[in-house]
């Protein structure tokens, strides 16, 4: 195997900032911590850094790119923007990117139609096969941490969390394990090419996911699973718009399929090791104070 040994890094590496989009996100802050303790030098792209880096206004981008030769794409959801972004970053001398994907791009009846994510999961990843660029795709289910950081986070953390994913089981993957497939690709020899598909060790549903965490913070949190129409009429009666529910309830909607329930061996193939397990991931959230009440 040509890839370098854990914690080696190509020779230009070093010498040039990785800029990192979605830089504050919950796995661009990973890949930025992770590079930094390796000591590479890195650039912040977000709204919120300096130079500023936005999505939605091309002004910003070129200055993020100056003397930057690899790039980390978190893609901009509901945007066609990452085309747009992998032709500029060939204008302006980048030669390696990593693109955030999603699960199920390649999967018939995985996400709906009008899927925004899905949409723009699938013009990325074909932006990326056809430019000139050295490339990784990765390819994570869905992020343990949506439950201490994400989406669920403030149901959980008031006890019920409502879904329209029925019995179905996902194989939640650590971010922190993202991260570190993130990392491997911007900084060693031997993944160019490769889609990464992430997952966790096992598949949990809903109700087991939450009962892990029930028993570990010790206080209950339940699982409720709702029909679809009723869950997104909940949110619009939250103050969802309509499009923004269905959106929500469409990407539930493969772990009520059981479209999300398979485990996949990106972190194993990338890294040399077993991805982390959830009940791992819960343990460590739980010490580190995600669900304090």
């Amino acid at each position: 195997m040509d890839r370098l040994a854990p914690g080696s890094l190509t020779g230009r590496m070093t010498q040039h900032p990785i800029l990192i989009t979605g830089g504050t996100g919950k796995s661009g802050a990973r890949v930025v911590s992770l590079l930094e303790k390796k000591g590479v030098p890195v650039r912040v792209g977000s709204r919120s850094s300096e130079p500023r880096f936005d999505w939605t206004d091309r002004d910003t981008w070129d200055v993020v790119f100056d003397g930057v030769k690899t790039v980390y794409i978190v893609p901009c959801d509901g945007e066609q923007l990452t085309r747009p972004f992998i032709h500029r970053a060939e204008d302006l001398g980048v030669e390696r990117i990593v693109l955030l994907s999603g699960r199920g791009v390649d999967t018939p009846g995985y996400a709906g139609e009008n899927s925004i994510a899905g949409k723009t999961h699938i013009d990325g990843e074909d932006a990326v096969h056809n430019c000139r660029l050295e490339w990784t795709i990765i390819r994570p289910a869905w992020f343990a941490q949506n439950f201490s950081e994400g989406f669920f986070l403030e149901a959980v953390l008031g006890g019920e969390l409502r879904l329209p994913a029925g019995d179905g089981a996902a194989s939640f993957v650590d971010a922190e394990d993202i991260a570190a497939v993130a990392v491997a690709a911007l900084t060693e020899d031997g993944h160019t090419g490769q889609t990464y598909e992430l997952s966790g060790p096992t598949a949990v549903t809903i109700g087991e996911a939450v009962a892990e965490i029930s028993e570990a913070i010790g206080r209950p949190v339940r699982y409720v699973s709702v029909p679809n129409d009723e869950f997104v009429a909940e949110l619009v009666a939250q103050g969802w718009t309509a499009a923004d529910a269905e959106d929500y309830a469409d990407a539930v909607g493969p772990i009520r399929r059981d479209m999300d329930s398979h485990l996949s061996d990106g972190v194993q193939r990338a890294l040399g090791r077993p991805a982390r397990d959830f009940r791992e991931f819960v343990k460590t959230a739980a010490a580190s104070g995600a669900w304090k009440a």
